[in-house]
């Protein structure tokens, strides 16, 4: 059994290009292209929005209410305008965008409450309460909350992306057992259980697992790179970002 798993992007991907550069490159104007990575970039991003208003102290039925609001603005309207230099990081510029918004526009769209208005962007509310409700047990400001969620985000994106090179490769299996060796400090005893389970040498295993960290350690700049505006900021955003969980 082969140990590796799929690496390449799919041709005509859309988002070969960094996300964030097709949206800053489109500037001023609407393109399919920019349209879909800026779509794309909300959907996986849009927890922490959640998590930033519930933090705030608004209650669940205002983050529902506010957080629609908000996307259905930033989609519709250009945000690139007014803003500095959080234009650098998405991340930065999604919740400046969202402390504008609560500034300048919350009360005046009140009336866009859930199930009223056009939602440009269909987010999974049955779980996000109860996301929040476990995330909260720290009790980090609404900053830190963002930043944390951000960051489990971007990891929970990562794993998909991994998964999804090693289904295609039709190593679903093996990705199946060995996705618990990415995470920091799994016992290496487990390891010969693995090996057995998969009818491999230990030897094999350790190479398939040091294999997929890498795959993982790769996948994890680029997913990073995708909400930059500069990939030479990649290492400063992830301390930034990992420094949310100290």
């Amino acid at each position: 059994m082969s140990s590796n798993c799929a690496s390449s992007t799919a041709p005509g991907d859309i988002f070969a290009t960094t996300h964030w550069t097709v949206v800053l490159t489109a500037g001023q104007r609407h393109t399919p292209q920019s349209d879909a990575a800026l779509e794309q970039l909300c959907r996986t991003y849009w927890f922490p929005l959640y998590a930033y208003v519930r933090r705030r102290g608004h209650t669940k039925a205002d983050a529902e209410d506010s957080v629609p609001a908000f996307f259905a603005r930033f989609l519709e309207k250009n945000y690139l305008a007014g803003l500095g230099a959080e234009r650098g990081r998405f991340r930065a510029f999604l919740l400046a965008s969202l402390k504008n918004f609560f500034i300048n526009e919350w009360k005046k769209s009140q009336r866009l409450k859930r199930g009223g208005g056009e939602q440009l962007l269909s987010l999974d509310w049955e779980t996000a309460d109860t996301k929040f409700q476990v995330a909260a047990t720290n009790e980090p400001s609404p900053d830190q909350a963002f930043d944390r969620e951000w960051a489990l985000a971007l990891l929970a994106k990562v794993i998909e992306r991994l998964q999804a090179e090693c289904v295609a490769d039709g190593k679903a299996k093996l990705f199946g057992q060995l996705k618990m060796f990415l995470t920091a400090g799994k016992a290496e005893s487990a390891q010969a259980e693995v090996a057995k389970s998969l009818g491999l040498e230990e030897g094999a295993v350790r190479v398939a697992i040091h294999r997929l960290r890498k795959r993982y350690r790769e996948l994890l700049r680029d997913e990073i790179a995708h909400t930059l505006a500069d990939a030479a900021m990649v290492d400063e955003e992830m301390r930034a970002l990992f420094g949310a969980f100290a």
